[in-house]
């Protein structure tokens, strides 16, 4: 980083560096000096090679789990068993390699917010070399369009203006001064003296001596921030490692267990084996991670077509639960451009004489499109000049451009139908006030006023001259006052409804911002956001993390705050408990975007980083698409739960009835292929269809859930454990009465459609619910009818699944009996219904 650099002078920070102030380096000098602190760039993160990833998918202790199934197959059994255990590990881990693959670096996008080369003094000279070559000591001149290519203690400025938005939050231009020296802890974004990498000059011209390159850059900071930064484990990522934890001591337990009491009660050892592990393996939730991810895919899908892109799937499930929106304010509040929002002229000047003086004085390019670049303030008087019907301002025939230093910029107009040339003064009110012949003491106020709801005022006035004036004091005096213009990056359209509409829902809405406090309270104020008490990044550098624990629950607005800042912000809520949303667009929000339960960056204004560092993207940059991706998120994550619960259901009466058959010392319910293929298939449909479920009526007028809260509370394991029994004792009656494991097979397929129908709500009533409502489910249904008469039909199939044809009684049964005994768990939401209508209101 820079350093002390903004607190002294540029020429002590030359000596310093062993500089030549004239010559800059020599090129031997920039070699070694290059050999010592490395290329100028950031860090780049190892490479995910497709063999890493396939050869990590492989050796997953399930992977192998099933490998060993499918060698004591083709030693023991048959060959099309074989064949088929090799088929499904294929498709596990073609599916697992595939989602790990497509992972993306947030690091080596950082990377592209340099210029390939840059110019630099070496040897008396200015040349052209990469950015890669920059070093500390160099002399790098900048000019407006620069890419500033590392961090710079500016030794001479001339009008000097720097975009710094991506880096500290402001849309206006920084003026710069090399001539200023600066206390030890001034913020970052009041750095005049400094440049930082990957900013843009828009006016001016300066040359400066690099501080800082590559990770010790500000930016380069930045990189080790989003490195470090780690979003905390979602209540599901949490209940799927204890559960993961349980369940394999029980599958360890399995494979010993079935093959010794199998073996001491006279069974075929080799087939205890096979049963061993393959109870193992149907004990362990292996598909868990393919059911959830087809899950959260599926709702990541309906978020698109509401213009939220999914990055990260784990921030579609923890968009349901999010209860803290922490928000930027410049570019995703606000439209990050400055626009004119209060024109006061002078008395006996009108607002289109005033605008048209303003638009006058600017200094900016023309675009193809029809509009300009340069500073952000001086584009905004040409849109409102233009969008006044204003002719065109003539080209000033003399300027003076913008110096910190006065505050001002000065043009010259040519002489008109008077025959006298006009001189046009803009810049601070201070400043433009100071040179005028009878300023009006009415103005200050009127400044004191705008200024105080977070506007930014210019002051614009002029006089005739007779000749076009030589020096700027010439030109910048007895000036007659035009008046004043406000200035403002306006709140986004239906920003206001997007913060109210999240705290209808129980989003508690804060902002934190680099801006200045009196513009972060004035924009809180019009979005619906409380304006007080605002804490700077100042105020922030003094609180432990105990004192700050106890801010951040009361308070609103946080401004002038630096990216590190940010980050602890974050981490400081979710300390407390808080499932964390942030939303961000510049390079400066990326460690917290990175941090965040959920980073919500935008699409088309935001920068790369940010986009790279989120884990959901708003396409159309619309912060209301926000609220209406909480929306989804919160039928997500409800559908996610039951999903989940309904495969855990299966899966345990899956378990419990094969281990009653083996523990019992009775004949087993089903052969090993057969719960294979139940277990790598049935479960992973069934379990996908709850993605199609509908909203909830109350999604978005309730509470979240509780902070903390456990992803399968006590309810849901409740209709876990009942649907688990139903399925336990509808097929193991079955199989008792019938012996057959064909009647089970076709009896548990029956009984896991019917269970899907009754889990898909927790309330209504089944029939109630809407048939069709869930586009999937109906297909689904159709699908595995056909597929299980097919199986049961076709004698290859049939043969190799090990089934035998059923009788017209057998087919009954095996349908109605499972059925009916799942259907019984409709009481339980009854149950709830009565429990909730009797409860007291309020």
């Amino acid at each position: 980083m820079s350093g002390g650099a903004h607190a002294t002078t540029g020429a002590a920070v030359v000596d310093g560096l062993g500089t030549d102030a004239l010559r800059g380096l020599t090129g031997a000098e920039a070699a070694a000096r290059r050999g010592r602190h490395g290329p100028n760039r950031w860090v780049v993160p190892r490479r995910v090679t497709f063999l890493r990833v396939l050869a990590d998918e492989v050796t997953e202790p399930m992977m192998l789990l099933l490998a060993a199934i499918a060698v004591l197959y083709g030693v023991w059994g048959r060959l099309d068993d074989t064949v088929a255990v090799v088929v499904i590990i294929a498709a596990v881990v073609g599916v697992e390699v595939f989602a790990e693959f497509r992972a993306k670096s947030v690091i080596a996008s950082l990377g592209e917010l340099t210029a390939p080369t840059t110019p630099v003094v070496r040897d008396g000279s200015t040349v052209s070399v990469g950015v890669d070559d920059i070093v500390p000591g160099d002399l790098v001149p900048l000019a407006a369009g620069s890419r500033v290519p590392a961090d710079l203690r500016l030794v001479e400025t001339w009008g000097l203006r720097v975009d710094e938005s991506t880096l500290t939050g402001e849309p206006v231009a920084a003026p710069k001064d090399a001539a200023r020296v600066l206390s030890g802890d001034t913020a970052l974004a009041e750095r005049a003296n400094l440049v930082f990498a990957g900013t843009t000059v828009v006016a001016g011209w300066a040359r400066g001596v690099v501080v800082a390159t590559g990770t010790a850059t500000e930016l380069g900071t930045l990189t080790g921030l989003v490195a470090a930064a780690r979003p905390p484990r979602t209540a599901l990522q949490q209940a799927m490692r204890e559960l993961a934890g349980s369940l394999a001591t029980l599958a360890i337990a399995f494979s010993v267990l079935v093959p010794l009491v199998g073996v001491l009660t006279g069974r075929p050892w080799r087939e205890m084996v096979l049963t061993g592990l393959t109870l193992a393996f149907a004990t362990v939730p292996e598909e868990l991670p393919i059911i959830v991810s087809l899950v959260l895919g599926l709702g990541a899908y309906r978020l698109s077509r509401r213009r939220g892109l999914v990055r990260r799937l784990r921030a579609a499930e923890a968009l349901g639960l999010v209860t803290v929106l922490a928000t930027d304010k410049t570019g995703t509040l606000t439209c990050n451009r400055m626009a004119v929002a209060r024109v006061e002229p002078a008395p006996g000047v009108d607002d289109d004489t005033l605008l048209g003086l303003g638009a006058a004085c600017t200094e900016t390019a023309p675009e193809p499109d029809g509009g300009w670049s340069g500073d952000p303030t001086d584009v905004a008087f040409l849109v409102a000049a233009r969008d006044r019907g204003l002719p065109t301002p003539a080209e000033p025939v003399a300027r003076f451009p913008f110096d910190p230093g006065r505050e001002t910029m000065t043009v010259v107009l040519p002489a008109g139908a008077s025959g006298t040339a006009t001189v046009v003064t803009t810049g601070s009110p201070e400043s433009v006030l100071a040179r005028c012949a009878a300023p009006s003491p009415e103005t200050a106020g009127r400044v004191a006023a705008l200024a105080a709801r977070g506007l930014r005022v210019i002051a614009v006035a002029s006089r005739p001259a007779s000749q076009v004036p030589a020096t700027v004091g010439d030109a910048e005096r007895d000036l007659v006052l035009a008046g004043v213009v406000a200035l403002s990056d306006p709140p986004r359209p239906g920003a206001a409804e997007a913060v109210a509409a999240a705290r209808r829902a129980g989003v508690r809405v804060v902002m934190v911002t680099g801006d200045h406090p009196a513009c972060a309270r004035a924009v809180a104020a019009e979005v619906g956001i409380d304006p007080d008490p605002v804490l700077t990044g100042r105020d922030l550098d003094g609180l432990d993390d105990a004192t700050l624990a106890a801010a951040v629950a009361s308070t609103p607005v946080f401004a002038r705050v630096s990216p590190a800042h940010k980050l602890r912000l974050v981490t400081a809520l979710q300390a407390g408990g808080e499932v964390v949303a942030v939303t961000g667009d510049g390079v400066n929000d990326a460690p917290a975007l990175a941090r965040a339960d959920v980073g919500v960056a935008m699409g088309s204004s935001g920068t790369d980083v940010a986009r790279e560092a989120a884990g959901l993207v708003l396409a159309d940059d619309d912060v209301s698409t926000l609220t209406r991706a909480l929306h989804e998120g919160r039928t997500l994550h409800g559908n996610l739960r039951k999903g989940v619960a309904y495969y855990l259901a299966c899966k345990a009466g899956l378990v419990a009835t094969v281990a009653a058959g083996v523990l019992t010392g009775m004949a087993v319910p089903f052969t090993p292929i057969q719960i294979v293929v139940l277990e790598m298939f049935m479960d992973i449909a069934g379990s996908a269809t709850f993605a199609a479920e509908p909203a909830e009526r109350d999604a978005m007028t309730r509470p979240p859930r509780a902070p903390g809260a456990r992803f399968l509370d006590r309810a849901l394991l409740g209709d876990l454990a009942a649907g688990a029994a139903a399925l336990f004792v509808a097929v193991g009656g079955l199989y008792l009465v019938t012996t057959s494991q064909t009647v089970a097979f076709v009896g548990w397929l029956s009984g896991h459609l019917a269970l899907a129908w009754v889990m898909r709500t927790e309330r209504t009533p089944v029939l109630r619910a809407g048939l069709f409502a869930n586009r999937f489910l109906p297909w689904w249904t159709v699908v595995t009818a056909v597929a299980v008469w097919v199986v049961t039909t076709v004698p290859v199939l049939r043969e190799t699944l090990r089934l035998t044809p059923l009788t017209g009684p057998q087919w009954t049964a095996a349908v109605l009996v499972p059925v009916a005994a799942v259907a019984v768990l409709e009481l339980r939401k009854a149950g709830r219904r009565r429990a909730a209508t009797a409860r007291p209101a309020g």
